[in-house]
């Protein structure tokens, strides 16, 4: 039955939670001061302070004089009125923090191995520039940093000081997302991407094979499994407090799937999250917002349906009721045109890459 969708680790012992025994890795924290409700919650991921050590100033290359796999996956950064940049997970898996100044901005591109947890923090804060560590702790799996400028705590996957004088604090994040080598070097073929680091790591192995067809994290992770049986695990699509296992929707059989971007339709109503229907912002939004979600969504559900064997039956479409205008409307943007659109078919046999169908040269009829 087909169905169709639209739209090498040594584990150590766990360390005293007791913050005198921390004190002597960090003098200054301020263990007076947090918002954890126990220390139990805090274990020790095998290497002590700095073991796994951040990256500062890194060396970027062109995307042009680059050697990566098509299918790498990078974070994107891509400020505006600056470079674009891709910090290649192969690196990142091994140091975890990335201390860069993008033009004037001076940012902490982080990524959590256990948690497949990537953002960006702007690392101004409380009017000083802080830059960030390794702490060797963990918390619901996820990695602790810690500022090296007041050795306050931070919870990597919600940038929230958590302990020390900045507990409570949160830090700005930055709009990054991870998606393919070859996606963002074609879409930036004037762009940098971070270089080798000079340390000694067998990079572009992976150091946690086969943490991903586990059935439960590693023993750092004590608090609550997800609710309805959904594995720990799994990579799901999350839009705002909502997530979706999509996959697991397909292996239940389910024969049609139907997830809306959006509960508002127009970008421009009062208090919404911007919807497709872009009479207005069209270009901002597109850029700044929907694609990029779109990307990720649908590559990471491609990914998931791949590997649980389940891509060949299931069809995934990514589509909208109708066009946009070829012309561009006095607000910048494109109104509705339903003679001419198109979709987005994989799966199910459907060749990737092929294109059935065309335009005319303006876009206008087929």
């Amino acid at each position: 039955m087909t169905r169709l969708i639209l739209f090498l680790i040594v584990l150590p012992g766990l360390a005293l939670a007791d913050p005198k025994f921390w004190k002597n890795e960090f003098p200054l924290t301020d263990f007076s001061n947090r918002t954890i409700e126990s220390w139990t919650e805090v274990l020790s991921g095998g290497p002590p302070r700095n073991g796994i050590p951040a990256l500062s100033d890194p060396d970027m290359i062109g995307v042009a004089d680059a050697s990566l796999p098509e299918r790498e996956p990078i974070i994107a950064l891509e400020l505006d009125g600056e470079t674009p940049r891709a910090y290649p997970i192969r690196y990142l898996i091994w140091h975890e923090i990335v201390n860069d100044t993008v033009g004037d901005v001076p940012v902490a591109v982080t990524f959590c191995p256990l948690c497949n947890s990537a953002l960006t923090f702007d690392r101004r804060h409380d009017g000083r520039v802080l830059t960030f560590g390794v702490s060797g702790k963990l918390r619901n799996s996820d990695m602790i940093m810690y500022d090296r400028e007041t050795e306050s705590w931070w919870q990597q996957a919600l940038g929230q000081g958590i302990v020390g004088d900045y507990a409570g604090d949160e830090l700005t994040p930055l709009p990054s997302w991870m998606e393919a080598w070859s996606v963002f070097a074609a879409r930036n073929p004037d762009g940098l991407v971070m270089g080798e680091p000079d340390h000694r790591r067998p990079y572009g192995q992976n150091p946690y094979a086969g943490y991903d067809d586990r059935a439960r994290p590693y023993p750092f992770f004590t608090g609550e499994m997800p609710p309805h049986d959904i594995p720990a695990l799994a990579r799901v699509v999350r839009v705002g407090e909502r997530a979706w296992p999509m996959s697991r929707l397909a292996e239940a059989g389910t024969p049609y799937i139907q997830v809306n971007w959006s509960e508002y339709v127009e970008s421009i109503t009062p208090g919404a999250d911007f919807g497709w229907d872009t009479h207005i912002y069209n270009f901002e939004l597109l850029q700044d917002r929907h694609c990029p979600i779109l990307d990720r969504a649908f590559s990471a559900l491609l990914d998931d349906l791949r590997d649980r064997g389940l891509l060949d039956t299931t069809l995934v479409v990514a589509m909208g009721e109708f066009g946009r205008t070829p012309r561009i409307n006095k607000r910048a943007a494109r109104d509705h045109w339903p003679r001419c659109y198109f979709s987005a078919w994989a799966g199910a046999g459907v060749e990737p890459g092929r294109v059935i169908g065309q335009s005319d040269k303006l876009a206008e009829d087929p």
